[in-house]
């Protein structure tokens, strides 16, 4: 049963399902704290939340991409990938802050363009050093 899991094929595959639950979860508990909700105002063809969740989503994938490089085991992937995602959800957090006469949230769930390509750049951004910071070897 060892070799099973030693297999490539095997690997990759449950690398790939273990990354799209996470992202799964990780986008709800992104959902969670904004106040619009991305499917809703996607389907309605909001692109300024379609860029925010498209970040999102990338950005997550960047610092599992990462992660996965970086270490061995599933499990540490998974640490390393729920690290990375708690550092951007406090990024997320801190570019709120930083932008006290925008509420990013609002003005993104109101459709304004130039603030969801801002916060799509940002979560991508942090997950290219985030990334680059993770642990492993």
């Amino acid at each position: 049963m060892a070799g099973f899991w030693e297999n490539i094929f095997v690997e990759t595959a449950a690398r790939y399902s273990v990354v799209i639950l996470c992202t799964i979860v990780f986008l709800a508990i992104f959902e969670f704290v904004t106040s619009y909700r991305n499917w809703q105002e996607i389907k309605k063809g909001n692109l300024a939340v379609a860029m925010a969740t498209g970040g999102k989503i990338f950005g997550i994938a960047t610092v599992f991409r990462y992660s996965i490089e970086h270490n061995d085991t599933l499990i540490e992937s998974i640490g390393w990938g729920a690290f990375g995602f708690v550092l951007m959800l406090f990024g997320y957090i801190i570019f709120e802050f930083m932008t006290p006469s925008i509420n990013t949230d609002e003005e993104i769930g109101n459709g304004n363009k130039a603030v969801g390509l801002i916060s799509m750049l940002i979560s991508v951004g942090l997950s290219f050093v985030i990334g680059a910071s993770i642990g492993g070897d």
